[in-house]
């Protein structure tokens, strides 16, 4: 999914991009002048790339190493074991609840307490 721009005469219009199989389907989202359109652009982008504020839970690892579909795993467990409410918050806008709870169940790097508290948090039972 991404979001692209195209400028006809002189405004600018927003369209999100999406593949459904073997087709790539093009859905008119408005006017870059629509203050909704560019909210979703912003969020869009901040879910393409770690925040700036969260970059220090990230002190071993150079940030433009990290792929956010390849290494999601990584990105989950590093934010469930040392982020606040924030890392939380944008963890949950950028990946599926499901696959952030498969994380907390196959996890080697989340402690023992972390992975309880999540668990509740989350309302998931010992599987």
């Amino acid at each position: 999914m991404a979001i692209i721009t195209r400028k006809i005469g002189n405004k600018e219009y927003a369209y999100l991009i999406l593949r459904e199989g073997e087709k790539v389907i093009h859905k008119y989202l408005g006017s870059l002048k629509n203050p909704q359109v560019t909210r979703l652009m912003d969020t869009q982008k901040e879910s393409s790339s770690i925040p700036a504020r969260l970059h220090s839970l990230f002190w071993d690892t150079s940030l433009e190493k990290i792929h956010m579909k390849r290494n999601a795993r990584y990105i989950i467990e590093r934010l469930l074991e040392f982020g606040d409410m924030y890392a939380l918050e944008w963890l949950q806008r950028v990946y599926p609840t499901r696959t952030i709870i498969d994380v907390i169940f196959l996890s080697r790097n989340i402690t023992d307490k972390s992975r309880n508290f999540w668990m509740l948090w989350f309302g998931v039972a010992d599987a």
